[in-house]
């Protein structure tokens, strides 16, 4: 018999206390114990980035992280922070510029595009590419994802500096 350990977190903004066997990864623990299933397994390596959800508000792979390790930690998904508005320029301009075919990496690629927002306002079409590099897409061939995430931050830079009216 496994040895089983109760874990206690914030998902989505909702105190969670569970059992887990010491090994379960994070992804597994939200999909199978949650049923929280916006965010995917794919290879089980950190390296297509299907995964990716929000530890403590930085981006983590899901697949990587134990569950146990998340222990008193704020874990957030793609659910999370959809549901609460953080995405939605994201979403539409993914929409728009239908960088979302099969759905299978969209919750990583839009964990993973905030990110980089908020990391890099200002980030040229190379530094998208680069920084969105560690999450496949095998659909889109990613230039409707890099448009979308420039257009995004082409917008916000325009209501930044957009001129002030006075009276």
């Amino acid at each position: 018999m496994t040895e089983r350990m109760t874990i206690r977190l914030e998902v989505n903004g909702r105190a969670v206390s569970c059992e887990v066997e010491p090994r379960t990864h994070l992804i597994d623990f939200l999909r199978d114990s949650l049923q929280i299933k916006g965010a995917r397994v794919g290879c089980e390596h950190g390296v297509c980035g299907a995964c990716t959800v929000r530890l403590d508000g930085r981006m983590v792979r899901g697949c990587l992280v134990l569950a146990v390790q998340a222990q008193n930690a704020r874990v957030e998904t793609i659910e999370g922070a959809s549901d609460r508005g953080d995405l939605a320029e994201l979403q539409a301009a993914f929409h728009a510029r239908n960088a979302l075919q099969c759905g299978f990496c969209t919750a990583g690629m839009l964990i993973a595009a905030a990110e980089l927002i908020e990391q890099k306002p200002h980030a040229s079409r190379d530094e998208i590419r680069k920084f969105m590099s560690g999450n496949y897409c095998r659909c889109t061939g990613y230039q409707a994802i890099v448009d979308a995430i420039e257009d995004v931050l082409e917008a916000r830079l325009q209501r930044t500096s957009a001129p002030v009216a006075s009276c």
